[in-house]
């Protein structure tokens, strides 16, 4: 048994939604279903999740929300109209609408309940217009699927116990249609996931179930080599491993919300990233394992957006207890690290900039000058974090070598390196401003020299 995932921009319009169903259909293992809100149909379009959230703040913050209200339910009217499905369709959505604005409840529930609108909409959309095809189909709510999570401090992780529930899944007949990105707690409450999370509702369901394969739909042919917004026409990834993907997802790759995997790798289940358009392609399988003669770089990541803390102190190493505080420090400002590379006097500290506040900013200085007594201390923003990333990279020959020189003939200096952390990535620290001639010249050392040389040797 297969499960599929379909993203938001598969299920955007009437007519995306009838290329899910010809896909669906096309493959009689592909039993389970999970899908998005729908999506932009074009650069300039907005995506129904982020037209609910408006909706959601413009009535908490008694602003006018009535045409937010009439922007959602156009779309779905234009869908259902053109899918020629019953018109109650519409009445239960905008029903749906109304009843969570009116609900007692806190802002928060109200607005998560608000947000998988989108998901459950596209979900009943899906499942009604397969039956009128003739394929038996179903709606199943999460709660109704087993999808019951834990929720602390605004994050929702699946409990391990409904993974026994998911299975039972195998025992309904026909297909079965499941909104994505939102769970149920075990009282009853509706919760979603980080956004992106219908990838992770998709990866639970493919655990749950034991599938063969989880197959996740979204726009692009496959995972590429690198951004195609900075090298034209890249190298396609046929294979990667999970751990590759878990990397490249973290460092800028869209593809993957960075914590969809997790269900799906801990149960060893392979996974095809495919073209909603172009479903005859084959795509990229993630899995566990790579055969030892499969390319040792995978792919180049990168993101912009990070800020680095630099503390410098002599004979740092020897001060029981330092790094204890220093992070002790960063946990009581609520601020998480990214990396954190050092040597015997100094270390350095990669945070995000959305996570580092120039209130956060000040306070973790004074606290670090007043109670660490550092001889330099600073703060550098306005960097990018370019990965290299590969099974494999710390046992070849070459690989770091091959990275700095091909940053260096890009004319670009390198603030930091952190290597040997990770068995799978090597992590270069720049000025974002250089982020993109860096790219290309790494992607050109890893990928058309190796493929020139490859066709020499030929």
């Amino acid at each position: 048994m297969k499960v599929s995932k379909f993203g938001g921009t598969s299920v955007a319009n009437a007519a995306q939604i009838k290329k899910v169903a010809n896909i669906v259909t096309s493959d009689p293992e592909r039993k389970f279903i999970v899908v998005s809100a729908p999506g932009k149909r074009s650069e300039e379009d907005f995506k129904v999740t982020d037209m609910l959230i408006q909706l959601g703040n413009c009535y908490l913050n008694n602003e006018p929300f009535e045409n937010c209200e009439e922007i959602v339910m156009e779309r779905f009217r234009e869908i259902v109209e053109e899918l020629n499905l019953p018109e109650s369709l519409l009445g239960e959505i905008n029903d749906k609408i109304k009843q969570v604005l009116q609900m007692p409840s806190s802002n928060t529930r109200k607005l998560n309940a608000l947000k998988a609108i989108g998901e459950d909409s596209s979900a009943k959309i899906l499942s009604e217009y397969l039956k009128t095809i003739g394929i038996k189909a179903s709606y199943v709510n999460p709660k109704d699927a087993g999808i019951i999570v834990s929720y602390k401090n605004g994050n929702s992780k699946i409990l391990p116990e409904s993974y026994e529930k998911i299975h039972q899944l195998r025992n309904l007949d026909g297909i079965l249609v499941i909104p994505g990105f939102f769970g149920y707690t075990e009282d009853g409450q509706l919760v979603t996931f980080s956004r992106g999370g219908s990838d992770i509702s998709g990866s639970i369901i493919a655990a749950g179930v034991k599938a063969s394969l989880y197959e996740n739909f979204t726009d692009v042919d496959s995972v590429y080599a690198v951004n195609p917004k900075i090298v034209k026409n890249p190298k396609k990834i046929n294979t990667l491993t999970y751990k590759e993907m878990r990397e490249l997802s973290y460092a800028g790759f869209s593809v993957f919300h960075d914590e969809a995997l997790r269900p799906a790798f801990d149960k060893k289940i392979p996974v095809c990233i495919k073209n909603t358009n172009k479903p005859e392609l084959p795509g990229t399988m993630i899995i566990a394992e790579k055969k030892q003669n499969q390319k040792c770089v995978a792919g180049i990541a990168s993101d912009t957006g990070f800020s680095s803390l630099y503390i410098s102190k002599y004979l740092m190493n020897q001060e029981v207890g330092f790094g204890r505080k220093l992070f002790g420090i960063l946990e009581d400002a609520g601020v998480s690290f990214e990396h954190a590379p050092s040597g015997i006097d100094d270390m350095t500290i990669i945070i995000r900039d959305s996570k580092l506040s120039k209130e956060k900013e000040a306070y973790i200085l004074k606290r670090i000058e007043e109670e660490l007594d550092p001889d330099t201390i600073k703060m550098e923003r306005g960097l990018a974090i370019v990965m290299v990333v590969g099974e494999g990279l710390v046992s070849t020959i070459g690989i770091a070598s091959k990275a700095t020189a091909a940053i260096s003939n890009a004319n670009v200096n390198i603030e930091m390196i952190n290597q040997g952390s990770s068995e799978v990535s090597m992590m270069f620290g720049i000025k974002s401003e250089n982020l993109d001639k860096a790219v290309r010249s790494l992607y050109n050392a890893y990928f058309e020299e190796v493929e020139s040389k490859e066709k020499a040797t030929v």
